[in-house]
């Protein structure tokens, strides 16, 4: 067979234009040369696509079979020369990136359906996980790049970069004593149980005598849904529930909490691709849209 991918586009062309000549103007090409294409095509073949026994020329019963086929074998087509262009950019062919569970899952999922549209070609790996998990999956080159929260003790052999914030708030069950209160002092607080993050190289501030620890945020937020005591949560987190397990945010003007610094993880002497490098770049903006509207309805 010595039929090629411009003989196919020139059939699917007539066969969507419904006409060779509407073909013809659409491709920008004498009516001649398409004509003589789908006939070589149907040589080659050694089919009848175009039933020509009428005024109009109009697809044989073997030519709308054999349309689904061309079209298949255009769009493998353009997904290859789309690939083979990204990788002569320089891009990577796959990607695994893992998250920290608790970062903003609205900001996520505006980045992964941008990054469809920018890079169909694109094999991705998504894995999540506590903050050491994240470190470790870097660490052992299970994923090329990371987002976490910045605590201070990442090790050193790593490259970060800070790419936006998130805000993070005290919440309790409305159930809970201090629920009712508008203002507390650290002293209030020191009364009830807390509830923190335990996990390898995170320290998180402990303002009461009474713990209960987790590694997960969400088990710690459901925790706090059942009434078993407070927690400083990431906002996007404790906003994460339905209005069956809503939690309230307290006010306490002696704890001032800074944002939550997320960082942008990889290994030194593994360069950054462009769909890496626009990651990280979509990702902070993102991130940086959400917090100003959560400060917006705070205001």
């Amino acid at each position: 067979m010595q039929w090629n991918l411009d003989q196919l586009r020139q059939f699917v062309a007539a066969a969507e234009q419904g006409s060779i000549s509407a073909a013809a103007r659409h491709l920008g090409r004498a009516q001649s040369a398409v004509s003589t294409a789908i006939a070589l095509l149907e040589v080659d073949l050694g089919v009848t696509l175009f039933d020509r026994s009428a005024h109009k020329a109009g697809l044989t019963e073997v030519g709308a079979a054999m349309l689904q086929e061309a079209r298949e074998v255009l769009r493998q087509a353009d997904a290859l020369d789309e690939r083979a262009r990204s990788f002569s950019l320089g891009d990577q062919a796959c990607l695994t990136m893992v998250l920290d569970e608790a970062l903003p899952y609205a900001a996520l999922r505006v980045l992964l359906r941008e990054l469809s549209a920018r890079a169909p070609a694109l094999e991705l790996t998504l894995l999540d996980g506590t903050p050491a998990e994240v470190v470790a999956a870097v660490q052992q080159r299970r994923a090329d790049i990371g987002f976490h929260f910045d605590r201070g003790r990442v090790a050193s052999g790593f490259d970060q970069r800070h790419i936006g914030s998130v805000a993070q708030g005290i919440f309790v069950s409305p159930r809970h004593p201090l629920a009712a209160r508008e203002r507390l002092r650290k002293t209030d607080l020191a009364q009830y149980r807390q509830l923190i993050l335990q996990a390898d190289g995170v320290e998180e501030p402990v303002y009461s005598p009474k713990l209960w620890r987790s590694d997960n945020h969400y088990s710690i937020a459901e925790m706090v849904a059942d009434n078993l005591g407070w927690a400083i949560l990431p906002v996007n987190v404790a906003e994460y529930f339905d209005h069956a397990k809503a939690l309230v945010p307290l006010r306490c003007p002696a704890l001032a909490l800074p944002l939550l610094s997320v960082q942008m993880l990889w290994l030194p002497g593994r360069p950054l691709g462009s769909t890496a490098q626009w990651i990280g770049e979509r990702f902070g903006q993102l991130l940086s849209s959400q917090g100003q509207a959560v400060l917006g309805e705070d205001m």
